[in-house]
């Protein structure tokens, strides 16, 4: 009998995505997945999409491109579960049963609820305008995701803290009526790098200021130049410790590279030579990935085989668990 904990992460298909996302989650749950402590099962959201995604070519892309970027950086599916959302049905089923013990207030008080309509109320618009249900009840949904898999653990960043805890609410509101069915699961913050974007910010598409992935080196190289600099001339001393470029390097760098690349800012370094050091270690890492990427883009066969996989593999635990639910609520 398997002993491990089952750790349970979950992938948004939105787009490629971006240097932030590798360094800030995918490279820490992949090192926690691959660690072999737990028994690791990773879903591609896309019905989570679904709320903003609205083209059908576009989002079929958008799942094959977070699955490409997962396999090729290292997710092996001979010891990581991979699957879709879309294909265990059981989660809808599971998503209007909890949402029969979610109080309105809850979804009410949903962060990202609670910033759109803040932001309507901000432009003199109608509190829930754009405002879909899906992205309403997105947190019913993720709530189904997580506990039909009697999840113990799920890898989150700190803002997304708050799923868990409707999560265990949903299944503490359950357990309340019909006795100890769903398994309370617990948030394990990750702890990865904060990632600055070509401003300075926080690196996020909703800024405009990230990296995808596995851009053509050409391409990467291009993104690189735009990091913001100041006007100083080559040949005059630079911190180190007040450089965006040498802020990303130290990310991807060795230390010998670090100690190395400090030592020419203190001497005087041109930017136009920063920019290259950066782009060197960071298309060192990500040359063999983005080589996997292109490959598995080009024929997607192998993504659908192990999509089709990881489905068979949670479709009979899934119908499982759902008849001991819908025995508790006395429909079987």
């Amino acid at each position: 009998m398997n002993s491990k904990k089952i750790s349970l992460t979950g992938i948004k298909p939105t787009g490629m995505p971006h240097l932030g996302n590798y360094l800030g989650a995918i490279k820490p749950a992949l090192e926690m997945a691959n660690s072999g402590q737990y028994e690791a099962y990773y879903f591609i959201a896309d019905y989570h999409s679904l709320t903003s995604v609205h083209k059908a070519q576009e989002l079929n892309d958008y799942i094959y491109e977070v699955a490409a970027c997962w396999l090729a950086l290292g997710l092996d599916p001979s010891n990581v579960t991979l699957y879709k959302q879309s294909d265990i049905p059981e989660i809808m089923e599971l998503n209007w049963i909890l949402s029969c013990f979610s109080a309105k207030g809850l979804m009410n008080r949903a962060h990202a609820y609670k910033a759109l309509s803040a932001e309507n109320e901000s432009k003199g618009r109608d509190t829930d305008h754009g405002i879909n249900m899906g992205l309403y009840t997105y947190p019913i949904l993720m709530s189904s995701d997580i506990l039909f898999l009697k999840s113990d653990f799920v890898p989150v960043g700190a803002d997304q803290l708050q799923h868990i805890e409707i999560a265990r609410d949903l299944a503490n509101a359950f357990n309340h009526v019909y006795g100890e069915v769903f398994t309370l699961p617990q948030a394990k913050v990750q702890e990865g790098e904060l990632v600055p974007g070509l401003d300075g910010r926080k690196m996020s598409k909703s800024y405009d200021n990230h990296i995808p992935l596995f851009l053509t080196e050409k391409k990467l190289r291009k993104m690189i130049n735009k990091i913001t600099t100041d006007s100083s001339e080559p040949s005059e001393p630079k911190d180190p410790e007040n450089s965006l470029i040498f802020d990303f390097y130290k990310l991807f760098a060795t230390e010998q590279q670090i100690k190395d690349l400090s030592d020419w800012y203190k001497r005087g370094i041109g930017w136009g030579e920063a920019k290259l050091e950066l782009f060197n270690v960071i298309n060192e890492e990500l040359k063999g990935p983005r080589e996997k990427y292109n490959e598995l883009m080009a024929d997607r066969k192998l993504i659908d085989e192990i999509l089709e996989q990881g489905a068979a593999k949670v479709r009979p635990r899934a119908s499982e668990f759902l008849k001991e639910v819908k025995k508790a609520i006395g429909v079987i």
